[in-house]
């Protein structure tokens, strides 16, 4: 299968390109950092593995990644919208607009731009599946963490309705992780994070449960085992 995946570079997202090629997928991965990216790209075969300058908070670079990665690879049967940060832990009325804004750009509307560039060609393959990272806390709340929160509950109404807008054939789905030892989680627990699975370790059972789902999923709210 041929899986396009924002934000490879780094936690969840670069242990998931690991298990997915091991699985013997396709991957187009796309992040920020063009050192992480040149780093992966020496270490994966290229004939299997791509890796693309991607900021999912800009509609151009979407516009380019979606360019480049159909390209290489044709229509994807898995987007998995995976970028995103975290606030550092604050009452909401001490977060800056300019923190506040940056957070939904990247966790909002760095899923609708790729959305946007990615569904007309699914539709055209008749084939895909849209994996929308969320996680406990678009289900739930916690204080210090309001812009987060809030960008993860609306990945799970994007979700929601969007499945109602999509043709046969193709299907979307909220994906709520888990609590796992990552960079983002370390800025909110501290060395409380180290208790918690890695990524590495979650991705080893995560990536087949991504690529078992199937379009009758269309519109779950589903976790990660």
């Amino acid at each position: 299968m041929v899986i396009w995946l924002t934000g490879c570079t780094a936690g969840l997202g670069k242990a998931l390109v690991k298990e997915f090629l091991l699985e013997g997928h396709t991957v187009i991965g796309g992040g920020r950092s063009v050192d992480k990216l040149n780093s992966l790209q020496e270490i994966y075969d290229p004939d299997h593995a791509k890796f693309l300058s991607l900021d999912v908070a800009q509609d151009g670079s979407c516009i380019s990644f979606s360019h480049e990665a159909y390209k290489h690879s044709g229509a994807p049967d898995f987007l998995i919208n995976n970028a995103s940060i975290i606030n550092q832990n604050a009452n909401l009325w001490d977060i800056s607009a300019k923190d506040f804004d940056e957070l939904t750009a990247i966790n909002i509307n760095g899923a609708a731009n790729m959305i946007r560039h990615t569904v007309p060609n699914m539709i055209k393959a008749v084939k895909g599946i849209i994996v929308n990272l969320s996680s406990g806390w678009g289900r739930s709340t916690s204080p210090h963490v309001a812009p987060y929160c809030a960008s993860k509950w609306a990945i799970e109404g994007l979700t929601k309705a969007l499945a109602q807008e999509l043709p046969d054939g193709l299907a979307t789905v909220a994906l709520n992780p888990g609590v796992i030892n990552t960079d983002m989680l370390q800025k909110t627990y501290g060395s409380n994070a180290y208790s918690y699975p890695s990524a590495e370790q979650w991705a080893k059972t995560a990536a087949p449960f991504i690529t078992s789902i199937k379009a009758i999923d269309n519109g779950a709210s589903l976790t990660a085992p």
